[in-house]
């Protein structure tokens, strides 16, 4: 019998559950946004519903979803509130990893509550980590830490001194000050405050390599490694807010006018070839999205790897529901008109989206290096996280 990790499916029970807690919400949206971070009931209503086991490992008690169900469930939280789906989005891929490539000692301490823990920071822009006896000591400052303010842990890059060497170190929330600076367009109630740690000491069992993509415990969606779990996030928020913006838009564009005629976009036809426009642009992204990742899945369930060109489509099909999210939110925060100016749906996911679409994942450089392996202008180079190179 082989030993080759592979793919789990967690079922339906999640994203039901996720659909079921949209009118808390939807509730709770403003008073979120008000405070800079989601509020208690939402908080208490996910971890309720186990919607932070999402990511965790079967071995640990969690749902180790697939890449579609968790495309499904984030795209749905998403839709109810962008912010909660991004704090959701990131938590949950930051205890899913750490629960698959931690050291016994960090999860057996990180996950000894029956209650999921909540792990956020940032991956991106490393600190320095000085080798010491069992570990490292951990200085630095990140941005953009999203979720950290609803963290038990941070999540942080560091670079080890004297090799360069990335390792994604998992330190107590109280190891680091929050700098609160989280004054921001959009997804305000994310709570992404940058931070900084001084000199904490991170023992080995509490770090992995960035680059990590065999897992300690769990199956196949680990051996896609941190970045493109990250870009299963990113895919499925953007699913969400895109069709959420076209809903919202159809419910305005179908509304009476205080005089009880029909609004002035029902009888628009410029309007109306505008809304086909954007539906079949965000459909034709979306499918890229789900069709990229159930290839990926079947690859992930025969026990092999994604390829070069799997690697450039889960980038590519990222980047392009993101860059037609954009579209799709001026389109509807144009077409709106005057009530997109004031606040409300309109508004908040037009900043929201904008918010979002400015994370590194979706950046020009990553377009840029998929056209040039869609072009076979890159023989023999693979990805490395966000560039192709050379072997």
């Amino acid at each position: 019998m082989s030993d080759t990790p592979r793919l789990h499916r967690a079922g339906p029970a999640l994203l039901e559950r996720a659909r079921e807690l949209r009118p808390l919400i939807e509730r709770e949206a403003a008073a979120a946004e008000a405070s800079s971070r989601l509020t208690g009931p939402v908080l208490d209503a996910l971890h309720e519903a186990g919607i932070f086991t999402l990511w965790i490992p079967v071995p640990l008690g969690g749902a180790e979803s697939a890449p579609t169900e968790l495309l499904a469930v984030l795209a749905e939280l998403s839709y109810a509130d962008p912010s909660t789906g991004w704090v959701v989005m990131a938590t949950t891929l930051a205890n899913g990893t750490g629960g698959a490539y931690l050291g016994d000692d960090a999860v057996d301490r990180i996950f000894a509550d029956p209650r999921a823990p909540l792990i956020a920071g940032q991956g991106t822009r490393a600190g320095t980590a000085v080798p010491e006896d069992g570990g490292f000591r951990l200085s630095g400052r990140w941005g953009f830490a999203s979720g950290l303010l609803h963290a038990q842990y941070a999540h942080s890059l560091g670079a080890v001194e004297g090799t360069g060497e990335a390792r994604i170190c998992i330190t107590p929330v109280e190891d680091a000050k929050l700098l609160g600076n989280w004054d921001v367009l959009g997804l305000r109630a994310t709570g992404s405050v940058d931070y900084a740690i001084e000199g904490a000491f991170v023992p080995e069992s509490y770090t992995h390599l960035f680059t990590l993509d065999e897992p300690l415990r769990g199956g196949a969606l680990y051996r896609l490694g941190l970045l493109d779990q990250a870009l299963i996030c990113h895919s499925g928020w953007a699913l969400g807010v895109g069709r959420r913006l076209l809903d919202e838009l159809a419910r305005h564009a179908a509304a009476a006018s205080p005089g009880g005629r029909p609004g002035r976009l029902a009888g628009s036809d410029a309007f109306h070839a505008g809304f086909a426009r954007a539906e079949a642009g965000y459909r034709a992204a979306a499918a890229l999205v789900r069709q990229t990742w159930a290839e990926a899945e079947h690859t992930l369930e025969a026990g092999r790897r994604l390829d070069v060109r799997q690697e450039t489509m889960v980038r590519l099909a990222l980047n392009h529901i993101t860059s037609t999210l954009t579209e799709t939110a001026r389109f509807c925060h144009a077409a709106a008109g005057t009530a997109a100016v004031r606040d409300g749906p309109v508004q908040r996911l037009f900043r929201d989206a904008h918010a979002g679409a400015a994370h590194i994942t979706s950046g020009p450089e990553v377009l840029a290096e998929c056209g040039r392996e869609l072009a076979g202008l890159a023989p023999g180079e693979s990805w490395a996280v966000l560039g192709l190179t050379r072997a």
